[in-house]
């Protein structure tokens, strides 16, 4: 890492994290699950994806104009066998996001499948974190969610859809789990700042410039839309991820989504799946392991690379900052190195 980044211990961050959120109002118990959130999210990504540490910056000014309210009195508005609705009322995105999983789980755990929707909720941090939590607990986890339009659906230059990520999650007996955590867009404006910021290029299938130009300067895209994944396959996929979260828990979507500070009204979807509604465990096991050897056992292309699991780069990186730290961009604590001085919250890092 270049001199641009400090290197954190993991538990000096996640401290760091708690003590933050705590002084902004949080309870002890929301403190603990957006730390753990933020902090896996520091442990898998690239710091580039700004979805760690970065995200106090929006937490602390969402909390004091009232975008998000700590210790949020969410409230059930729906509740069935399969299914239920969750109105988070501006609550943090993680913790609404955490409480509708685990309706999901102990649903599927007597039905084999359910699904929960959150409306009225804020970012809700990376989506694979959320499908991770039914898979630790022997489930198949599904979570996603809409976001600010910055997609343009195929055939145009404006931004209409979000990146509206997908976290899927798989168990497997005695190994990490399979975890796709996707969004629908081929990047970011995360990594693009990145990118622009050291002076590199991006690939062409990235972003528009705001006349509707490929390009593979980060610069020139930034105030532009971004492509979907696979061209129109995306863009659909982005649609109905709008769709399944937005429309059909009655939080906004579309263009309307994410933009007003005080209220961003975002929408999720939690789906669980419990294997044993379909096979015995044993069995279920045993044939996601053999699939999982005929995926692995393909010759690669390049015998120095391999073919993987998704998340399993993520797992490792994860084990590798767990023993070496954490990296942390420098301006980024610059800015929280102001926050925490007026939170009078200890600050342990050199920015």
């Amino acid at each position: 890492m270049s001199d641009d980044f400090a290197i954190c211990p993991e538990p000096v961050l996640r401290r760091f994290i708690s003590d933050f959120l705590g002084a902004l109002g949080a309870t002890e118990q929301e403190a603990q699950t957006i730390t753990d959130g933020l902090v896996t999210a520091s442990l898998w990504w690239h710091p580039g994806q700004r979805q760690g540490i970065e995200k106090l910056i929006r937490y602390h000014r969402r909390v004091r104009n009232g975008g998000i309210v700590p210790d949020a009195k969410m409230e059930w508005v729906r509740d069935r066998t399969a299914s239920a609705l969750l109105d988070a009322h501006k609550g943090f995105g993680y913790v609404a996001a955490q409480r509708a999983m685990d309706r999901a789980i102990d649903k599927a755990r007597e039905g084999g499948v359910a699904m929960v929707g959150v409306r009225n909720s804020n970012h809700f941090g990376i989506a694979g974190y959320h499908a991770h939590r039914a898979a630790d607990q022997g489930l198949i986890g599904w979570s996603m969610t809409n976001a600010g339009s910055e997609m343009a659906p195929t055939g145009s230059a404006a931004a209409v859809l979000g990146t509206n990520p997908w976290g899927i999650a798989v168990p497997r007996d005695g190994a990490d789990p399979i975890v796709l955590d996707m969004a629908l867009t081929t990047s970011g404006k995360g990594m693009m700042r990145f990118l622009h910021r050291a002076g590199l290029e991006m690939p062409p299938d990235w972003a528009l410039t705001p006349d509707g130009r490929r390009t593979t300067s980060p610069g020139d895209a930034l105030s532009g839309a971004l492509l979907p994944i696979g061209e129109n396959k995306g863009y659909g996929l982005s649609l109905i991820t709008d769709i399944l979260t937005g429309v059909m828990t009655g939080a906004l979507f579309g263009t309307d989504v994410f933009q007003k500070d005080t209220h961003f009204d975002v929408g999720h979807q939690m789906l669980a799946i419990s294997p044993e509604a379909f096979l015995e465990r044993d069995e279920f096991n045993a044939r996601v392991e053999a699939l999982v050897e005929q995926v692995t056992s393909a010759p690669p292309i390049d015998p120095d690379q391999p073919v993987i699991l998704p998340g399993q780069r993520e797992f490792a990186r994860r084990r590798d900052r767990l023993n070496s730290g954490i990296p942390l961009e420098r301006e980024t604590l610059r800015e929280l190195r102001d926050l925490a001085s007026e939170l009078e919250v200890d600050f342990p890092f050199e920015a």
